[in-house]
């Protein structure tokens, strides 16, 4: 198993037995009794086919296009080559997320990740299992490891997954960190660059009205800059009650993961 792999999964599963001390990670609050197989199976697909598949299928139609450039940017300074990674991959990643909000059929592929009632570490991965298959960053990203920048892209990639999996779990890092008074201006900076359990759970948010929920934004993955830069962002510091969707069609386990293959109803685009 390749380090960034290992680290990944290292990490992963630290967040997973920290949910099951501090929370109830095995009973969330609005648990259905299907949710944890939509979760395992997405999950699933993705670590053991859908990544590896489409990173190598990225690089493969680079060779295919320019066989000559193979390896061109190995040598390239270190953050020039994670900042391609952060335009190629992360901020494709927001634009297809929020295409995700406004798209329909988009939204179906995505629309498993909200349908759960809660915000955990479980829901991480939890997709359609097409929709990563169709994600433009994880294309490009094989593309740069072609260029040579494979060795860049393990660090990224730890870097970005230890985020994101902070963003989603319902074990707040970032809460007692706002308590500390003189540790507000460097939250200030912290909240408008990375996803924060706060800017992340105010997207997972069901009610619209309560102040804190703000479904068509918040974006970001990796960097939550991108919600800033591009006008989608609202940060409160707060926390919504409940999780969800308001006035959601109800579905079944085989139309989340297999859409359109499977339509047992016809969804609603939020």
């Amino acid at each position: 198993m390749k380090p960034e792999i290992l680290t990944i999964l290292i990490i992963f599963l630290t967040f997973i037995t920290l949910e099951i001390v501090f929370t109830r990670f095995f009973n969330k609050p609005g648990q259905k009794k299907d949710d944890a197989v939509v979760e395992i199976v997405s999950t699933s697909v993705l670590m053991l086919l859908t990544q590896p598949l489409v990173l190598f299928l990225g690089g493969s139609v680079a060779a295919l296009l320019a066989p000559e450039l193979q390896g061109v940017i190995a040598s390239w300074p270190f953050w020039s080559i994670f900042l391609l990674f952060l335009i190629f991959d992360d901020m494709t990643q927001y634009w297809w997320h929020r295409m995700a909000h406004t798209v329909p059929a988009l939204y179906n592929l995505h629309r498993p990740h909200h349908e759960a009632g809660y915000l955990s570490i479980r829901v991480v991965y939890r997709n359609n299992l097409f929709f990563y298959f169709f994600m433009p960053g994880l294309w490009f990203s094989g593309a740069l490891i072609y260029l040579g920048a494979g060795w860049v892209y393990a660090a990224y990639i730890v870097i970005k997954m230890s985020v994101i999996f902070g963003a989603h779990s319902d074990v707040r890092w970032d809460a007692p960190l706002y308590k500390i008074s003189w540790l507000s201006p460097v939250m200030w900076v912290v909240e408008r660059t990375i996803s924060t359990p706060s800017t992340h759970s105010a997207h997972h948010g069901k009610h619209a009205g309560d102040g804190v929920t703000h479904y068509k934004g918040n974006y970001g993955n990796l960097l939550f800059i991108w919600d800033v830069l591009f006008g989608t962002a609202k940060i409160t510091r707060a926390y919504p009650k409940t999780f969800g969707v308001e006035n959601l069609s109800e579905t079944s386990v085989a139309e989340q993961l297999c859409w359109p293959l499977i339509r047992a109803k016809s969804n609603n685009q939020k």
